[in-house]
């Protein structure tokens, strides 16, 4: 028989293995790092610059930053902060290489689906960092209790208090609190009846904390995230007892009213890593998303999962907007929900497997052109960054072949610039709505 102290000694004895591979994967100082880049990459693949014109630019302009000239070869390697840098300064047919940001708040995008395995953590992983090389600044919000994105940006030691369970439970408060203290409704004279949050809540100190508390700095120096971590898993028990203790209080819309209060200045773009799941976390990502992106991979089960994922969120959705319409305060938040645009993903796809391109035929009948275009595809590469969490965009492409480096940042980078493509115009609406 086995009980809870044998899966905590199982646990204890798996920590210790973690301990080792992060010694494998991360510094000797158990930190992540984020690698130089060389002057190949940061002409052609980040500036999209021809070499020539880039080393012209270098040595007529001693202002700009130099990189690193590694001992082994004439390649010079830049920081990103550098690489940032020679953004700002250079130009092209005298055209800005900073990426275009229309005004008004970040861009908000949830990653999610049923199935484990769809390549969620993997897409937001990478489409975070390739944001980032394109000159925007990231904030992550990792929803999922196994942390994966978490972990993969190098974070690793996260309390449950610094995650979304910690801004939904400080939601819950300061949300109660406002609602005790509300006049008496004008239409009947009456008011909704006192809640009462026990001390086991607001003794936490919670409710106290500051916006930028939950937000942590990555080994990417324009990239920040809200983490999760293993402990925030009974965010979903929680959540149900704190519906119990106040049945008003709009739990879906906590994470959004926390963004709201962020400075529109301060992102440009925040992806949303979701559990496999439909619950208290996953509803609150789709409900402060604007745009909704369905990752799937290339079987048929992956197919009948994505379609289940699709009903169930409906139903949840429209469960939401019946019953609590009218209770959201007039500040931008309504029901029913609505997303500027909905896509699905390829991921771990194979060019050459019959049934994969089938599967893709299937796709494209049933969500048309809602289906991506360019699917991101399964090579030996994308399994290596997979296995030492980092994303493509991490590796060192001496560390394999260029080509074979090259091919998996390529199938990366298509993905991300039709995100890109099709994200930036309903970005650009919105912001002047504003």
């Amino acid at each position: 028989m086995f009980t809870h102290h044998d899966l905590r000694e199982i646990q204890t004895r798996s920590l210790k293995m973690q301990g080792w591979i992060r010694q494998q994967t991360f510094s000797p100082e158990n930190t992540k790092t984020l690698r130089r880049f060389s002057s190949w990459e940061v002409s052609e693949l980040i500036l999209h610059m021809n070499q020539s014109t880039f080393r012209g630019r270098m040595a007529a302009d001693p202002s700009l930053p130099a990189g690193l000239v590694e001992p082994d070869g004439r390649q010079r390697w830049f920081t990103l902060e550098e690489v940032n840098t020679l953004r700002r300064k250079l130009k092209v047919k005298g055209k800005s290489l900073m990426p275009p940001r229309p005004k008004g708040r970040a861009f908000r995008t949830a990653i999610a689906n049923f199935k484990g395995g769809a390549g969620k953590s993997t897409v937001a992983l990478h489409f975070a960092h390739a944001a980032a090389l394109e000159g925007y600044r990231v904030l992550c919000v990792d929803f999922d209790p196994q942390a994966t994105l978490s972990h993969s940006m190098g974070l690793t030691d996260v309390s449950e208090e610094q995650t979304v369970w910690g801004i939904m439970a400080r939601d819950l408060v300061r949300e109660t609190e406002a609602a005790n203290n509300a006049p008496a409704a004008a239409a009947s004279g009456t008011a909704l009846p006192r809640r009462t949050i026990p001390s086991s809540i607001t003794d936490l100190g919670l409710q106290n904390l500051r916006i930028a508390d939950f937000i942590q700095p990555t080994a990417w120096p324009t990239i920040d995230i809200i983490p999760s971590c293993a402990n925030a898993a009974f965010v979903e028990f929680a959540s149900a007892q704190y519906r119990h203790l106040n049945p008003e209080w709009s739990f879906f819309a906590a994470v959004s009213r926390y963004l709201d209060q962020l400075p529109d200045d301060q992102w440009d773009l925040i992806f949303f890593d979701c559990p496999p799941a439909i619950g208290y976390q996953s509803m609150n990502a789709v409900f402060a998303a604007d745009m909704l992106y369905i990752p799937s991979g290339p079987g048929y089960w992956e197919y009948d999962s994505t379609t289940s994922f699709i009903g169930q969120l409906a139903e949840a959705l429209g469960d939401l907007a019946d019953g609590f319409q009218g209770a959201l305060p007039e500040d931008g938040m309504t029901l029913p929900k609505a997303f500027v645009d909905i896509r699905f993903l390829l991921t771990r796809f194979e060019p050459g497997n019959d049934l994969h391109r089938a599967m893709q035929d299937a796709f494209g009948k049933v969500f048309g052109d809602k289906l991506a275009q360019h699917p991101v595809e399964m090579t030996r590469a994308v399994e290596q960054s997979g296995r030492f969490l980092a994303s493509i965009y991490e590796m060192d492409y001496r560390d394999m072949t260029r080509e074979t480096w090259r091919r998996a940042r390529a199938s990366f980078d298509q993905a991300y610039d039709e995100f890109h493509d099709t994200m930036l115009p309903h970005w650009t609406a919105m912001g002047a709505q504003d």
